[in-house]
């Protein structure tokens, strides 16, 4: 498995490769001044057939790359830890990572290039969208609905049946007790929408990448 992004969220995907008894076969970054990952030479030129997981955390720069690597052909693996919980009547999209204690619960679907983060819990027929972060020890409760490139805080709770917009943020220990519309900063308990995330705001790696 190749890593595209020599940060602190590939240490930990590297972490779940290796519960699963696989190996990074390289790592790509496109900063010129990152020479070396842990022990690993950086490359700077992506050349390589191996499947590969965008080990970055924003999610609107996680989508810039996965659109530009898709473009160039590349093909997008997956990581699961090994003491992750998933059932087998769940979905799991390309590019996703599932970090150490997470549970997935049966009829749940995951996007794709998702993050869901340590010991976080998605209970049965939750549907997330792509590029989306359940952030550590956050909890879906079932049948419910987070939009794509949105972000769940640490610890927040997000009840039964609730739709959580595209490309909003939820705060670190929010419980969201009603629907929460698409490009908007929300948090408290009960969970409250704070400000607009303005489109330039959202979009800003794109114009700058």
């Amino acid at each position: 498995m190749y890593l595209y992004g020599a940060g602190g969220h590939a240490r930990v995907v590297r972490d779940i490769l290796e519960s699963q008894g696989l190996k990074v076969s390289g790592i790509y970054d496109d900063n010129l001044d990152v020479a070396k990952w842990m022990e690993n030479e950086v490359s700077h030129e992506l050349n390589t057939d191996d499947e590969i997981i965008v080990c970055i955390g924003k999610a609107e720069n996680r989508k810039t790359v996965v659109e530009r690597l898709q473009q160039l052909g590349m093909k997008f693996g997956t990581a699961i830890h090994q003491s992750a919980i998933v059932s087998p009547f769940a979905e799991i999209g390309e590019g996703s990572v599932l970090m150490a204690g997470t549970i997935v619960n049966s009829g749940s679907r995951i996007g794709r290039h998702c993050i869901i983060n340590t010991g976080a819990v998605v209970e049965h027929e939750c549907l997330t969208g792509d590029y989306v972060h359940i952030s550590p020890h956050a909890t879906l409760c079932g049948s419910l609905t987070i939009g794509e490139g949105s972000w769940i805080g640490a610890g927040a709770v997000v009840v039964q049946g609730v739709k959580v917009g595209k490309w909003s943020i939820i705060g670190a220990g929010s419980v969201v007790l009603k629907d929460i519309p698409d490009g908007v900063v929300a948090y408290g308990n009960p969970c409250k929408v704070i400000r607009r995330i303005e489109e330039a705001e959202i979009n800003k790696y794109e114009k700058t990448h």
